[in-house]
């Protein structure tokens, strides 16, 4: 029994990476795809050879533009939560999503999206943004205990020796 796959609706099917890279360094440029997606091939010597290069041995790297060329440039609907978790090149578009025009982008526009993923970032490390308490069966930690939980009156006193006097370090463990 075989899995016939419909990919022909998808803008990624039959594309190479190379062609995908011309069309959309033609249309927007290095530095705005650069703007968007911080990928340094974009930016640091940007040429098509090297960017190919580049994205054919990153995975991560050559989803992400794969995944702009499909959102942005295509400007395809987003894709379902089952979809959005399959590569780009594997994701099945239905037939009645059809190609829009290229989005329409700009350094600014680029800049205000970093700031607020900076900001969500910022949130998070601080645990203001999307916080949970008490989840699980815990209250939120994993492990209450650690070993500086016990009382200052628990805790083993050490020996205090006089080693003003004696020269090897190791002398209080040579008994």
């Amino acid at each position: 029994m075989s899995d016939n796959v419909n990919y022909s609706n998808n803008p990624l099917h039959g594309i190479s990476l190379k062609n995908l890279l011309i069309e959309m360094v033609d249309h927007y440029g290095f530095e705005i795809l650069f703007a968007y997606l911080n990928i340094n091939c974009f930016k640091t010597n940007p040429s098509i050879e090297s960017s190919v290069k580049f994205l054919k041995k990153t995975d991560w790297a050559r989803e992400k533009v794969e995944a702009f060329y499909m959102y942005e440039y295509k400007n395809l609907p987003k894709p379902s939560s089952t979809q959005f978790n399959i590569p780009p090149r594997d994701r099945i578009v239905p037939d009645h999503h059809e190609i829009g025009e290229p989005a329409e982008l700009s350094l600014e526009d680029a800049e205000q999206r970093r700031q607020q993923k900076a900001k969500k970032a910022a949130d998070f490390k601080q645990g203001g943004y999307g916080k949970k308490q008490g989840f699980g069966k815990h209250g939120g930690s994993r492990n209450n205990y650690t070993p500086d939980n016990r009382n200052d009156s628990e805790k083993p006193k050490p020996n205090k020796t006089d080693n003003s006097t004696s020269s090897n370090p190791w002398g209080n463990w040579e008994k």
